[in-house]
């Protein structure tokens, strides 16, 4: 079971943070968990639903297309008038048991679109306004175990999510001088309504318990939601005001060293 952590409320006081994919699971812990330590946060997803923080400004949109990032950080930006962090977490795929041949060449590249070039698109969209802000800004990208070790039936995500890692470190080298640092994180096995859906289906082919998808963890236990949201505080604060262009798995000791 995860252990409450009580953050600063002034831990992120007079920052401005975007949050992309921030409607529930991870999206909405990391953004509850800025709010929590004083920030302003702006998110958005396609729908808002009942688990999405009030406190912050939700913008329905759909980011996976270049059009739909430039509606979405413009108003953002008109929200938050800066922005100071931003965290893309945006990232949706289906699953096929099949394996990757099996997968249409159109989820290809929706899963490219989403879970890669969104990020490249929200970053350049808000890089001047991260520049303005002056050093001391952040982009933390949101990966995925499946970047590590692909599973043939989300080869397709995995792929999108390889890319997000190679890009970021690429990205941490460009804007280091600015004093704008870069990180990746790498989520485990975490317990959130889609990846939930995700293991059903796997478990249901495997004919086994759902437990049972996520039992070979080190620790003991399935991710929360709220450990992948504290890893992120730290990347994204002062307490990492030397590390950029790392890549952190929080997986609870389950996926292999790399």
């Amino acid at each position: 079971m995860f252990r409450t952590v009580t953050p600063s409320p002034t831990e992120f006081a007079g920052k401005r943070v975007v949050v992309t994919g921030g409607s529930r699971g991870i999206g909405a812990a990391i953004a509850q968990r800025f709010l929590d330590g004083g920030a302003r946060v702006v998110t958005t997803a396609r729908n808002a639903t009942e688990t999405t923080p009030r406190a912050a400004t939700f913008i329905k949109g759909d980011i996976s297309s270049p059009a739909g990032v430039e509606t979405f950080t413009a108003a953002a930006l008109d929200v938050l008038g800066g922005v100071d962090v931003v965290v893309n977490n945006a990232a949706a795929a289906r699953a096929h048991l099949g394996g990757p041949s099996t997968i249409p060449d159109e989820e290809w590249v929706d899963a490219l679109n989403l879970n890669y070039l969104s990020a490249v698109r929200v970053n350049n969209a808000l890089l001047p306004a991260l520049r303005e802000a002056g050093e001391g800004g952040a982009i933390v990208n949101v990966s995925s175990g499946a970047a590590l070790t692909p599973a043939p039936p989300l080869a397709h995500y995995g792929a999108a999510k390889a890319a997000l890692n190679a890009y970021g470190k690429a990205l941490a080298a460009e804007l280091a001088p600015a004093g704008i640092r870069v990180v990746t994180i790498v989520p485990g096995n975490v317990l959130t309504p889609g990846a939930d859906a995700i293991r059903q289906g796997f478990a249901d082919a495997m004919g086994v318990p759902l437990a049972e998808v996520t039992a070979g963890v080190p620790l003991g236990r399935p991710g929360d939601p709220r450990d992948i949201a504290e890893a992120v505080a730290y990347l994204a604060s002062d307490r990492a005001q030397w590390v950029t262009g790392t890549t952190l798995t929080v997986d609870g000791g389950e996926l292999p060293l790399v």
